[in-house]
């Protein structure tokens, strides 16, 4: 199906009601404040959440006085007992929710630089926190007819054409096998000989490597997850979207759209109807890409 086509979400054919909750997480700026606004515009309860409580609330309160539903609470993705704090207000406060956009990523090189120095923080937010965070509301997404959906804001530098290493590359190819302990697995590999300094020369991605690995294991992991819910019979789409190159923070400014571009389309995959939705696709900007083929 060519998604460049659907066209914009409309109040007439809308799945979603004000009662509809998402959740979108690092969203005190740049894509995920966008994405916050955007899935508000439409008519859909947000809830906003940012590691800053006051960046956090400031940037909600803001979406409120443009006559959003919004609400913030403080959560820090890489905080096991943040994340099982919000899960449990998430459970109690709002009773569940329907959409849940993992858009929370650090990255701390330069556009031209190729640092490893914070490799650990990286992968804890972008990859491990990411997961750690979807399995805590796995159970509290209310599987409504509509199909409850996962979307992960990644990035095109996680791909398979990234990675020169032909067993890695087997091993992610190899989809109906792949688990999420290898995963993790490949994660705690990379970890570990950036620690020992021997990751140059073993076939990660060349460009922003830490960010390039955590996305690898964030895509790989929605595939992994996406099948694991399919053979349940478990109503929840899991997918990814790569905004490409996004002029935020993270880019320094730099990059050929804006967050609010960016956002349109994340929120048109967001709110696609029930009948289009995939999963387990990655999709470049609108486009659905063979992963495991790049």
């Amino acid at each position: 199906m060519d998604y460049s086509s659907s066209k914009e979400p409309s109040p007439a054919r809308a799945w979603w009601t004000r009662e509809t909750v998402a959740v979108v997480t690092g969203a005190n700026r740049g894509i995920g404040l966008a994405l916050a606004a955007r899935l508000g515009e439409h008519g859909i309860t947000v809830v906003l959440t940012a590691r800053d409580a006051e960046r956090g609330e400031a940037a909600a309160a803001a979406l409120r006085a443009r006559g959003l539903h919004v609400v913030f609470h403080r959560l820090d993705v890489a905080d096991p007992a943040s994340v099982q704090a919000f899960a449990a207000w998430l459970r109690d406060a709002i009773g569940g929710l329907d959409i849940l956009v993992n858009n929370a990523a650090v990255s701390f090189n330069e556009i031209d630089t190729n640092s490893v120095e914070h490799a650990e923080t990286v992968l804890r937010t972008n990859f491990y926190g990411a997961k750690m965070l979807t399995e805590a509301l796995l159970p509290l997404f209310r599987r409504s007819p509509a199909t409850s959906r996962i979307l992960n804001i990644s990035s095109q530098l996680g791909l398979l054409n990234k990675v020169s290493d032909p067993e890695l590359k087997r091993l992610l190819q190899d989809e109906e096998r792949l688990t999420e302990a290898e995963v993790e697995g490949m994660a705690s590999r990379f970890l570990a000989q950036v620690k020992d300094g021997t990751w140059r020369g073993q076939g990660w991605p060349k460009v922003w490597t830490d960010y390039s690995v955590s996305k690898l294991a964030l895509n790989a992991y929605a595939r992994v997850l996406a099948r694991r819910l399919q053979a349940r019979g478990d109503r929840v789409s899991v997918n990814c979207f790569c905004p490409g190159f996004t002029r935020t923070d993270m880019t320094r400014g730099w990059g050929k759209r804006t967050a609010e571009e960016a956002a349109e389309v994340g929120a048109r995959l967001a709110l696609l109807p029930p009948g289009e939705l995939p999963t387990g696709t990655f999709f470049k900007w609108c486009t659905p890409q063979l992963y495991s083929k790049l």
